[in-house]
């Protein structure tokens, strides 16, 4: 039978508080001491060992990005503030598979397998992988939720 050793000894515990007071961060004393981040991360949290206030980050000279949700709130903002066209998409563009790209909207034309397969090809909006008419209908917005966007 194998005895079960437990993760904290008291070599350990030593350990993990001389890394933390000689400032290493949590990857590192994992890495030293031979055990998983998170078990740092618990142990410091029970022992009641916090690095006090945190430094302000520096602040960078590119523009701030904007989240992915809220890049997408605001793509669908605009889609919805357009008026609502119950017309059939027209894809113009047409491709294949081998033709798709990050430039060529990725809405598949009838079903794969099919003689006359393909994918619509338009232009799609900045970052998203649908056209504008088929971005509306890939993501439809709710009664509620429309109302919040006008």
């Amino acid at each position: 039978m194998i005895a079960i050793q437990p993760t904290w000894t008291p070599e350990r515990v030593e350990q993990l508080k001389s890394y933390f007071e000689a400032g290493l961060s949590c990857r590192d004393i994992a890495l030293n001491i031979g055990i998983s981040r998170n078990a740092v991360i618990g142990k410091l949290s029970r022992l009641n060992l916090t690095r006090g206030e945190r430094r302000p980050r520096k602040k960078s000279s590119e523009p701030a990005r904007k989240p992915a949700a809220k890049q997408q709130l605001l793509m669908l903002q605009e889609t919805y503030e357009q008026p609502a066209d119950d017309a059939p998409v027209v894809s113009t563009n047409n491709c294949s598979l081998f033709e798709l790209s990050e430039q060529r909207c990725r809405w598949p034309i009838s079903t794969p397998g099919a003689a006359d397969f393909c994918f619509c090809g338009n232009t799609p909006l900045g970052g998203m992988p649908y056209c504008s008419g088929h971005y509306r209908l890939a993501y439809q917005v709710g009664s509620r939720q429309r109302a919040a966007y006008r």
